[in-house]
């Protein structure tokens, strides 16, 4: 008849072998010894203890004694039997372990019969094992510590997945951080509810009522709620850290950009969620940034709208470049007056749509080629400029004037009458003659025709005749052999109405 204790004995024997995790059944009775010593030395701070000299770390191991373990401890750290194992403890435990054994031995100090920790070890084969180690002295061995069992899981997939998961949000948070775009990420939740609730109460035309009630579309400005900025960021609009810009949004968004938000919403309200289109947004030192502004509410978050990300690329360069294209489209770059084809394209307009009547001066500058032939180009040029700055300094908006040759000069000015075109004829030559007190060695000279348009007249019979006027004009000029050339303008001019 058997023995139940025997029984027992090897049914516990048998579940140590065959447990699903790797065992360790360990005699820590030296260790308890030499923990006595030290404490009998005067020891308190068992921690600074040892890494003041990691030699007492190797010290403890050693006192240490491995009584069994099962077989998926064998299996896990490769090797054939206990012995092998045994032999090789220093290539098992060793590097990153250190630290963590270190901790292990201070809960043993500080009374923990339970210990756990979470360190590393190596097969013999060299493969690095990501453990969760788990100790307890057996009950009834709490006073020599003769008899510790020690579980360790592999954590390894589980450590491997979350380093790559560590990795990825590094790599996603230095892609953000270091963009060269300014990255914005929004919360837009508050805006969601309140569109919604503007679908509850029955509005069906959003343009419609934003355009009633302007108001709706400040406080959905007010309602975003910023999540993070980028670097870059800080940089494009001059904020020394992220709270400063936070605290002065509404610096940046302002003038223009309540027009731009406003279509914004109007996209998210026909359920465009990802969206493009240039904007205007302020700089803390004032400066003016033109963006292009890209907006996406996440995947995920389509419901809600609680994480949007805004990117915005400055194109304050490329507006710049593209307004001066368009500028020497229709401007004379020496005299920085209109050109002669914006004078033509101006002229057809006011053909079509006046105002009438429309007075024209056509003039040309006296002695530029004298000038250019006598003095050179550079005379010529500084000649050219001056009579750009008068021609400027005459007119204002809607009225406009030209370089229309390399002497010629148009002014047309809509909704201006006869009397009023001698008005500023008298005003140009009030203009000249200031001028010419600064530049007394080369006067300007003009010669002058104006016409105003009759009630059916075609402009191009007015500009005839202003220009045969002008002709009339230079050939007195020319004619005047008395003339002293060194005097101050007096202009010559002719008029017609």
């Amino acid at each position: 008849m058997s023995n139940p204790r025997d029984s027992a004995r090897s049914d516990d024997s048998e579940m140590f072998d065959l447990a699903p995790v790797s065992l360790w059944l360990e005699d820590y009775s030296a260790l308890r010894a030499l923990f006595e010593t030290w404490r009998q030395a005067g020891v308190t701070d068992l921690r600074s203890y040892l890494h003041a000299d990691r030699a007492r770390v190797s010290e403890c191991s050693r006192r240490i004694k491995v009584i069994k373990v099962n077989r998926k401890t064998l299996a896990l750290f490769e090797a054939s039997d206990l012995a092998e194992l045994v032999a090789n403890l220093d290539r098992i435990f060793r590097d990153d372990m250190l630290d963590a054994h270190i901790e292990e031995l201070v809960q043993l100090w500080e009374g923990s019969t339970p210990f756990v920790s979470n360190t590393v070890n190596y097969t013999l084969s060299g493969k690095r094992l990501d453990i969760q180690l788990s100790g307890t002295v057996l009950a009834g061995h709490e006073r020599g510590w003769d008899r510790v069992l020690v579980a360790i899981e592999d954590v390894t997939a589980r450590e491997n997945a979350r380093r790559g998961l560590v990795e990825s949000e590094n790599y996603a948070r230095g892609l953000f951080t270091h963009s060269p775009v300014s990255l914005w990420v929004e919360d837009f939740s508050a805006v969601k509810r309140l569109i919604d609730d503007l679908r509850g109460r029955g509005i069906e035309d959003f343009r419609v009522f934003t355009d009633v009630h302007e108001e709706f579309v400040a406080r959905c400005m007010s309602e975003i709620r910023v999540l993070d900025v980028n670097a870059r960021t800080l940089e494009l609009f001059c904020a020394p850290d992220k709270d400063t810009l936070l605290r002065n949004l509404s610096d940046l968004f302002r003038d223009e950009m309540e027009s731009h938000f406003r279509e914004q919403l109007i996209d998210l309200w026909d359920g465009k969620l990802f969206q493009q289109r240039e904007v205007v947004n302020y700089a803390l030192d004032g400066s003016r940034l033109n963006l292009l502004l890209q907006f996406s509410v996440l995947p995920g978050h389509e419901r809600d709208w609680s994480l949007v990300q805004v990117a915005l690329t400055d194109i304050t360069a490329r507006k710049k470049a593209e307004a001066y294209l368009e500028y020497l489209g229709t401007h004379d770059v020496l005299t920085k007056l209109c050109n002669r084809s914006f004078y033509v394209d101006e002229l057809n307009r006011l053909e079509r749509k006046g105002p009438q009547p429309i007075t024209i001066i056509m003039a040309d500058l006296n002695g530029l080629k004298a000038a250019n032939d006598e003095l050179g180009h550079a005379a010529g040029d500084s000649m050219l400029r001056r009579a750009g700055e008068v021609f400027a300094s005459l007119i204002d908006r809607p009225h406009c004037a030209a370089r229309i040759g390399g002497d010629e000069f148009a002014v047309l000015m809509p909704g201006t009458d006869a009397a009023a075109g001698e008005k500023m004829l008298e005003l140009l030559n009030d203009l000249v003659e200031i001028n010419n007190q600064f530049y007394p060695e080369l006067p300007l000279s003009l010669s002058v025709g104006i016409a105003t348009s009759r009630p059916g007249e075609r402009l191009e019979a007015v500009v005839k005749r202003a220009d045969l006027l002008m002709l009339q004009a230079k050939r007195d000029h020319y004619a005047d052999t008395e003339r002293d050339r060194r005097r101050p303008f007096a202009a010559s001019a002719a008029a017609g109405h």
